[in-house]
C-alpha cells in the first residue's frame, strides 16, 4: 500500500507591526509640551503660580509679539546671532585644525594634545574674570567665550573619531596605492564624520550657553542683555521670552544639523526606536 500524502499545512503570515505614520508621530511628540503649557496657564490663572514669579504663556506670547512688532527683538536677536556665528567659526576652525594635527600626526599628538587635555579641566565660564583682564568687556569677550565653548567638544570628538578608525582600513588603502591625501579623503574623513557631527552638535549647545553668560557682562544689546534689563524691572514675561528665544535657536540649529548629518551619512544605518 502506498502511503497517503499529507496535505501541506497552510502557514499564517505573522502580522507586522506597522510603524507609526510621520504625521501621527509628530502629533504624539507635541502631546507633552501642549499638556505642560496648559498646566502652566491654568496654574497661573488660578493663582497657584504667582504671576510676579512666572508670567502665564498667554502673557509671554503677547509680550513676544509686541517686541517683534516694534523691532526690539530683531535688533537684539541679530546681535546675538552675529556673536554666536563669529565664535562658532573661530572655535570650530581651531578645533578642526588642531584636532586633525593631533589625530593624524604623532608629533602633533605629542605637542598639541597634552596642553589641550590640561586646559579642558578648566571650566571656560570660570575664566570670565581673567578674560575681562585680557580682552576687555567688549565684543571680544563674548566671542572668546563662545569660541572656547565650541572648541573643546569639537576637538575631542574629532580626535576620538580619527583615532577610532580601524587601522586595517588605512593599511588596505595604502596597499591599494592611495596616497596620504587620498587616504584622508576616502578613509579617514568618512570614518570620522559621525564623531565630528556629534562634536558639532555639542559645540552648538555650548555656544548658546556661553553666549547667555557673555551677554550678561557689560553689554548693551543681545537677548541676554534684554533678559538682564527685564530682571531689573521684574518683567518675568520678557525674561521668559528670552529663554524661549534661546531654546528655539538651539532647537533650530540642532534640527538643521540633523538634516545635514542625515544627508552626509546616508551610508550609515543606526538602530531606530520601536
Amino acid at each position: 500500500m502506498t502511503a497517503l500524502a499529507t496535505p501541506p499545512v497552510a502557514t499564517v503570515p505573522k502580522a507586522r507591526t506597522k510603524a507609526p505614520r510621520p504625521a501621527r508621530r509628530r502629533w504624539r511628540r507635541l502631546t507633552m509640551p501642549v499638556v505642560l503649557v496648559v498646566f502652566w496657564e491654568t496654574a497661573s490663572r488660578t493663582g497657584l503660580l504667582p504671576e510676579e514669579k512666572l508670567s502665564p504663556p498667554s502673557q509671554v506670547l503677547r509680550t513676544g509679539w509686541r517686541l517683534a512688532e516694534d523691532g526690539t527683538l530683531a535688533i537684539h536677536l541679530l546681535d546675538s546671532l552675529t556673536r554666536a556665528g563669529a565664535g562658532l567659526a573661530i572655535g570650530a576652525g581651531l578645533a578642526l585644525v588642531l584636532g586633525s594635527v593631533a589625530g593624524l600626526l604623532r608629533v602633533g599628538d605629542d605637542l598639541v594634545d597634552p596642553p589641550v587635555q590640561m586646559a579642558r579641566m578648566l571650566p571656560h565660564l570660570a575664566l570670565v574674570p581673567l578674560l575681562i583682564i585680557w580682552v576687555g568687556i567688549g565684543e571680544s569677550l563674548k566671542i572668546t567665550l563662545v569660541s572656547l565653548g565650541v572648541f573643546f567638544p569639537m576637538y575631542f570628538n574629532l580626535y576620538a573619531g580619527i583615532r577610532d578608525i580601524d587601522e586595517r582600513l588605512v593599511e588596505a588603502a595604502r596597499t591599494c596605492g592611495l596616497g596620504a591625501l587620498a587616504r584622508i579623503r576616502h578613509v579617514i574623513l568618512p570614518g570620522a564624520l559621525p564623531a565630528l557631527f556629534l562634536g558639532l552638535r555639542l559645540a552648538i549647545g555650548a555656544a548658546w550657553l556661553s553666549l547667555v553668560v557673555g551677554e550678561t557682562v557689560a553689554t548693551q544689546s543681545g537677548i541676554g542683555f534684554l533678559m538682564m534689563e527685564a530682571r531689573e524691572f521684574s518683567q518675568t514675561d520678557v525674561v521668559v521670552v528670552g529663554l524661549f528665544i534661546y531654546a528655539l535657536l538651539g532647537l533650530l540649529s540642532d534640527l538643521i544639523l540633523r538634516i545635514a548629518e542625515r544627508k552626509a551619512l546616508t551610508w550609515r544605518r543606526g538602530l531606530r526606536a520601536t
